[in-house]
């Protein structure tokens, strides 16, 4: 990112550069054009997500003069908080309000000895998964990086982070939320910096997690610039099927995934590193005993784990929840065949902060949102008069 002083000049109050969202080296880039020392970048790096501070003015150990400096071309503004709701299991969801009026949620999901926050990409998904409920609210647009970042802040805020009270901390960030990160890169990549960065809020590369439905030519590119976790929402363990569940399959099907997430481990600087391999099951459509054989042969030569997702339900939804009998069935072929297995515990689904259920706010730019609401309204009048 480049930056004009000439330009400058001339910016408005509402064009005004959004420092949230830089990263450590395009803050030292801003500070240079303005003619000032680039250890400057740090110092603003720490107030924004150190201590919380969003006024420009209470960053004392800035001069006076370059206050005012910073003041009339900059500004610190994350996303504003509309609602927060709490689940009876303690999950924490916002609906965070954006530019232009859309939603997006993010989603706080405490344990014992950790807190992982779960927050979106984009408003909306242009990928339309059919078991997903943010597919069927349609697409807007990408998050900035302020916007992305911006969850995290208003979290660590809401938590108590920066006053010191939190009885809770955010120990993991996963971009599991709404959207597909890897069709936001630029955004996506610059925000995880300052997740990482220890001027930031210092996550291990292992406590940042990407999960990805499977754009190929973005995860070769994220090998060469990042080495967070990755995460591949599989759900199918063949084309066939994975191209119903997952459209994009039709673009860039299984072997081309597996063979990219076996080279962006390759990438890695140490060899022990894993895939986590999402799959959620659902009832009588991928969670047969022949579906585990098929998953645990597609996966004999990538280092992986897999994490069992049972679905869950949402309005309009074609799809049920699979049964207990199934799921566990699932998990013992795949252990049988060596790998270590997870199932996740469905939080928050009383609330509709649960996996897949996050569903926002989106002014719909496909009209995917105003035809899924159609074909439901049918659906259930044909129920009423049969």
């Amino acid at each position: 990112m480049s930056f004009s002083l000439e330009k400058k000049a001339n910016l408005k109050p509402a064009q005004k550069i959004n420092l949230m969202g830089m990263p450590m080296a395009k803050v030292e880039n801003f500070f240079a054009a303005i003619g000032e020392k680039r250890f400057r970048a740090a110092q603003t790096i720490q107030w924004i997500h150190h201590k919380g501070i969003l006024d420009i003015e209470n960053m004392t150990n800035f001069s006076k003069p370059l206050r005012r400096k910073l003041v009339s071309i900059a500004e610190v503004r994350p996303p504003d908080i509309i609602n927060c709701e709490q689940s009876s299991d303690g999950t924490q969801k916002w609906l965070i309000q954006l530019n232009g009026g859309s939603c997006v949620e993010a989603v706080f999901i405490p344990e014992r000895g950790r807190g992982t926050l779960c927050i979106s990409s984009q408003i909306g998904c242009a990928l339309d998964c059919s078991f997903c409920a943010t597919g069927k609210q349609g697409f807007n647009r990408n998050l900035s990086a302020s916007e992305i970042i911006g969850q995290v802040w208003l979290a660590a805020k809401s938590l108590g982070k920066f006053d010191q009270t939190a009885s809770q901390c955010i120990t993991n960030v996963v971009m599991m939320g709404m959207g597909e990160p890897l069709m936001n890169f630029d955004n996506v990549v610059d925000a995880m910096k300052i997740m990482l960065d220890d001027h930031g809020y210092g996550l291990s590369k292992r406590r940042v997690t990407l999960s990805t439905a499977g754009i190929i030519p973005a995860i070769e590119k994220l090998g060469d610039v990042s080495d967070v976790s990755l995460a591949i929402s599989l759900h199918a363990p063949n084309d066939e099927l994975r191209n119903e569940l997952v459209p994009i399959n039709r673009k860039y099907p299984l072997s081309g995934l597996v063979s990219s997430a076996k080279r962006y481990l390759d990438k890695m600087p140490d060899n022990r590193r894993k895939i986590t391999i999402e799959y959620t099951l659902m009832d009588k459509v991928n969670d047969r005993s022949y579906h585990a054989r098929e998953l645990a042969n597609l996966l004999k030569d990538l280092p992986c784990k897999i994490n069992l997702i049972p679905f869950n339900p949402f309005l309009g939804a074609q799809y049920k929840r699979v049964t207990d009998f199934a799921m566990y069935r699932f998990r013992d072929i795949l252990q049988q065949h060596g790998y270590t297995v997870t199932i996740r515990t469905t939080r928050g689904d009383d609330i509709a902060a649960a996996c897949g259920q996050l569903a926002g706010q989106v002014n719909d730019k496909t009209r995917r949102q105003e035809r899924y609401k159609k074909k439901f309204s049918e659906e259930q009048t044909v129920k009423m008069i049969f």
